[in-house]
């Protein structure tokens, strides 16, 4: 099996290299792990004591933060490495002044997890919700280098809990864990189901983060001039086929003065901005040329910025979050956090919190139009259905918090 496994990591990068010929992705991960060694070891301070976070991306890195920061404002006598396994995560995070040394994951073979742990000598691990590489994880293991998982769910279809030879094989990775911090229950259980017992029921660590972004967000005032008296409803991260129906129900909406949106696509190039306002018939500006405009008498505040979104969820009554008629639903908690009621497109059922929230009424799945119009026509008809629906988000956040501080003090025994 291990010669499987080394195979299908040596045929993975080959294919790798062929796509990064002509995709861009691909181009970024070639060029990212090449001479890795040598940059590795300019970088790594040779008398310090590291910490070592991993993440797939960016999601995970959102998941990781709270830790690592964490982690640094308690524990400053040790130095942080983040690595990466995606370009996605990489290229947005480089720059993390979070972390002391910032760089790619390299391709999990037995001699690269052997030369990458000779030059950082981690005195821990955490990796990030998943991410289980044979070759660094074994290799760990016959250190004696403690290794934990953070923000970890597993589900039934895993090849850890299936009883194929490569099922049974793949699985006892997990007992090279010195703990696993778990999401929720069914995960226990099915670590149970295998031998595995050393684990903590933890919650998700985005709770925490979401909350601290909560508590130190941005304030605009020309947003709140544009707000004034009106329900405001944001729809966030959203894709052609979210803004297909949001603009179909703004454009037949009759009562222009009582209800506005604020739209912040996942895509902000010009020529997508420009779409969305050529769809338009209500009034509509865009973000960046609000500063000299008589903002109060538009309908509509198009975003073409990035990095705001957490922050505007302030001024927002009700949330749409995009994402949902395509692979899945972006962050919701961003919007649950200030208390919103959440709107989504269908395909929301492999994010738990987005599960939840539509069980306890905080949030409201769509699938066609008519749906998305009969929730928002419910919810801004009815002020105490909005109040209700917005008390349960915050709840939710609320109960939720406080997974990093239960980490830490059980690694760290504190």
């Amino acid at each position: 099996m291990v010669l499987l496994y080394n195979l299908g990591i040596f045929l993975y990068s080959c294919a790798i290299r062929i796509a990064a010929l002509f995709n861009e992705k691909a181009k970024l991960m070639i060029a990212g792990r090449k001479n890795w060694q040598a940059q590795l070891q300019l970088k790594i301070d040779s008398n310090a004591r590291y910490l070592w976070f991993h993440c797939a991306s960016l999601g995970e890195f959102e998941q990781g933060r709270p830790v690592i920061e964490e982690t640094k404002n308690q524990f400053p006598g040790y130095k942080i490495i983040l690595t990466f396994f995606s370009p996605s995560g990489y290229e947005i995070r480089k720059n993390y002044e979070g972390a002391d040394v910032v760089c790619y994951l390299p391709m999990d073979t037995k001699q690269h997890a052997r030369t990458f742990l000779n030059i950082v000598k981690p005195e821990k691990v955490f990796f990030v919700k998943y991410e289980f590489w044979y070759n660094f994880i074994t290799e760990l293991k016959s250190r004696q280098i403690p290794l934990y998982i953070i923000s970890a769910i597993f589900r039934e279809n895993q090849q850890f809990f299936k009883n194929t030879p490569w099922g049974k094989w793949y699985r006892k990775i997990l007992f090279s864990f010195e703990h696993f911090f778990i999401q929720n229950e069914k995960s226990g259980e099915l670590l149970s189901s295998i031998g595995i017992k050393n684990f903590t029921i933890s919650g998700d660590t985005r709770f925490d983060r979401v909350a601290s972004i909560a508590s130190g967000a941005k304030k605009f005032d020309i947003v709140d001039k544009f707000k004034g008296n009106s329900t405001v409803v944001i729809a966030g991260s959203t894709w052609k086929p979210d803004e297909e129906l949001l603009i179909e129900f703004i454009n037949n909406l009759n009562d222009t003065n009582s209800v506005k949106f604020i739209i912040a696509p996942h895509e902000v190039s010009a020529s997508n901005i420009n779409r969305i306002h050529q769809m338009l018939k209500k009034p509509a500006i865009s973000f960046s040329k609000i500063q000299n405009a008589d903002i109060q008498n538009y309908q509509v505040l198009i975003i073409d910025s990035i990095g705001i979104l957490s922050s505007l969820y302030q001024y927002g009554n009700l949330a749409y979050i995009g994402g949902g008629f395509g692979v899945g639903i972006h962050n919701i908690l961003e919007a649950a956090t200030f208390a919103l009621p959440i709107l989504f497109g269908p395909n929301y059922k492999r994010f738990k919190e987005a599960v939840e929230l539509t069980e306890k009424k905080g949030a409201f799945p769509i699938k066609n139009y008519n749906e998305l119009k009969d929730a928002l026509n419910l919810l801004l008809n009815d002020k105490n259905k909005i109040k209700k629906a917005s008390e349960t988000s915050k709840i939710y956040v609320e109960k939720n918090v406080g997974s990093t501080k239960l980490i830490t003090k059980k690694v760290f025994n504190t």
